[in-house]
């Protein structure tokens, strides 16, 4: 890979995690904590709708987060060619 398709490849890694990152924050830290009470308001599965954000919600977003990240990864690799055989023999 050149110098070029690598620096593509990395700005486009960074901005997805980036993303992913906000996602989490504004889950766990936004639904979780700072909009609880309103959230409150709602209720989920029986639960305060804040309360379930903080105790589950976060949790299950974060899973989802991980595999959407996976997902997009296995898509961004094989867009530049890149395969784990390639990548063990380059470390070699």
């Amino acid at each position: 890979m050149d110098d070029a398709a690598r620096k593509a490849y990395w700005k486009t890694n960074v901005r997805m995690v980036t993303g992913l990152l906000v996602i989490w924050a504004l889950v766990s830290y936004g639904c979780g904590i700072f909009f609880a009470d309103w959230l409150n308001q709602y209720e989920f599965l029986g639960f305060p709708l804040g309360f379930w954000f903080a105790q589950q919600g976060a949790i299950i977003v974060f899973v989802l987060i991980i595999a959407t990240y996976v997902w997009f990864m296995d898509r961004l690799d094989k867009r530049y060619g890149i395969t784990e055989y390639e990548e063990e023999v380059r470390h070699s």
